[in-house]
């Protein structure tokens, strides 16, 4: 009778956590917060007898996410625990509290830690049992499927919206304004935002250069799409840089076209630029890019960028020119030299014509001397192999993590009572066990890749058999592309005036290729 009136007089002081994912319906007089807290406060009242008391402090999140904890209300119920001031935490559904199956984990440890108590009053459970732990931790996964499936919804719905031509939401671009007037926003012409794009794109085709038109831009003050939240607070209007350009001279909204991926839709607004000035901006910028994937094409015939490098510190050399009246001279120059003085770098400025000419040279020695080619096969094959015996190393390491993971996890699994820790581990073994899978698949990706490039004599000799006469036909950007193709790595030792060249084996097999398939053409 004694514990009986002890129990009787045990209060046990509950807080009610109510959250909402979106702000929408809030400001009503009665909403979903209001109505989760009711439904808690009646089912505490039912609890009375046992001494469940509702203490007056609301931890309401109304607008926020159930994906991650970073909510206020969240934050200060989890210091008030820590301060000893909750003994229950009472929730409408369980994933108002969480819909992150490791958040919840931790947060149940958390509760677990300081003596408290958690009640769904839709779902009841015990979390002082495994079983009801189990059944907790199941639910959960299904919340957090239905927040996954109802990502892959919101991203149908937008992928659906632009493949009709509809403006899908984003951030404004210079020329347009959104019109949020009718039951979807549509893109509006500015005119006179229209009127500073058609002149940039005219810009562009007079100037013939990115950076001369961003300088034109910043004299004449004009700025990035200024635009307000619906918080009011004010974003863009950022001044242009050669990044913001290129994307606005390629962006397909300016011709009447809404964009999703990789592809285009024609859109339900007016184009502000005609596709003649949109296809002629690109072509320039086609014929300005960069050649053979890494080579910028310049006036200068610069045929070793970068593919040289500084012995000394291991950094690029970049090409460079100095002029002495009608007189210019090329250079490679190591980039430490030229971010930080001469004195971080040891390694000369290289005359870029001379060391040119020495690497086509000995392109061109190898192509005449059979035993130069056997050499260039036994370096590509020695190279090839140390890299399939280390990624094959690496793959028996991630094989060997990856059975130890799973090892873990049955254990886990076979367990007779699963704790909340144990719940957070499985949770952590499974994220773990995702990351290996993924890092095999690039490993063998790796390894796959290795043994395709893996080049024999056959190849050494169609890549280098015609060299000389192919060289002498190409042009500027094809010999730069050759190059490229060929080599992997140039560096010149000053002090020892040697030249060491490192060939691309991938780029001897596909130069092999096309040189076969050149001499059969003309057969």
């Amino acid at each position: 009778m004694k514990k009986e009136t002890e129990s009787e007089r045990r209060i046990i002081r509950c807080a009610i956590y109510t959250r909402k994912s979106t702000e929408e319906g809030l400001d009503q007089e009665f909403n979903s917060l209001d109505a989760q807290r009711e439904a808690a406060e009646n089912f505490i009242a039912s609890q009375s007898q046992e001494g469940w008391k509702v203490i007056p402090t609301h931890y309401d999140d109304g607008g926020y996410s159930g994906g991650n904890v970073d909510r206020p209300a969240m934050k200060r119920l989890l210091e008030d625990i820590a301060a000893a001031k909750i003994d229950c935490v009472v929730v409408y559904k369980v994933d108002r509290l969480s819909r992150s199956l490791l958040d919840f984990s931790k947060i149940m440890e958390t509760f677990d830690n300081h003596g408290v108590s958690f009640v769904s009053v839709t779902q009841q459970f015990n979390t002082t049992h495994s079983m009801g732990r189990l059944t907790l931790n199941i639910l959960l996964s299904f919340a957090q499927f239905e927040r996954e499936i109802i990502g892959e919804r919101i991203r149908d719905k937008i992928a659906a919206q632009r493949r009709r031509g509809k403006w899908a939401g984003g951030v404004p671009v210079l020329g347009y304004d959104v019109d949020r007037s009718g039951p979807s926003p549509k893109l509006v012409v500015n005119a006179d935002e229209a009127a500073k794009v058609r002149r940039i794109f005219g810009l562009y085709l007079e100037m013939e250069s990115m950076t001369p038109v961003v300088e034109e831009l910043d004299r004449r003050g004009w700025c990035l799409k200024s635009w307000k939240t619906k918080s009011g607070k004010t974003r863009g209007g950022k001044p242009f840089d050669k990044s913001s350009l290129h994307t606005m001279l390629t962006n397909p909204t300016y011709i009447g076209r809404i964009k999703h991926k990789t592809q285009t839709f024609k859109g339900e607004h007016t184009p502000i630029i005609d596709q003649k000035l949109f296809d002629d901006v690109a072509a320039m910028m086609r014929s300005h890019a960069r050649g053979g994937g890494n080579h910028l094409v310049n006036k200068y015939q610069a045929l070793l960028k970068g593919l040289i490098y500084c012995p000394a510190c291991n950094y690029s050399m970049v090409h460079n020119v100095a002029r002495r009246g009608a007189k210019v001279y090329r250079y490679y120059t190591c980039v430490t030299a030229i971010k930080r003085g001469r004195r971080y770098c040891p390694s000369p400025s290289l005359p870029a014509a001379d060391i040119e000419a020495a690497v086509v040279d000995q392109i061109r020695c190898v192509a005449d001397d059979p035993g130069l080619r056997r050499d260039v096969l036994e370096q590509s094959s020695k190279r090839c192999e140390a890299e399939l015996a280390e990624l094959k190393t690496q793959r028996t390491q991630l094989t060997q993590r990856l059975n130890h993971q799973h090892d873990q996890m049955k254990h886990l699994g076979i367990s007779n009572e699963v704790g909340t820790s144990d719940s957070e581990r499985l949770a952590a073994l499974h994220q773990e066990v995702a990351r290996i899978i993924e890092s095999l698949e690039i490993v063998d990706g790796e390894i796959n890749r290795l043994t395709a490039e893996q080049i024999d004599e056959r190849d050494v000799n169609a890549a280098f058999s015609d060299f000389g006469n192919v060289w002498n036909e190409l042009n500027i950007r094809e010999k730069s592309a050759v190059l490229t193709l060929l080599i992997s790595r140039i560096e010149f030792d000053a002090d020892e005036s040697s030249l060491s060249i490192s060939m691309h084996p991938a780029g001897i097999k596909t130069f092999s290729a096309e040189a076969t398939d050149k001499q059969e053409t003309n057969s």
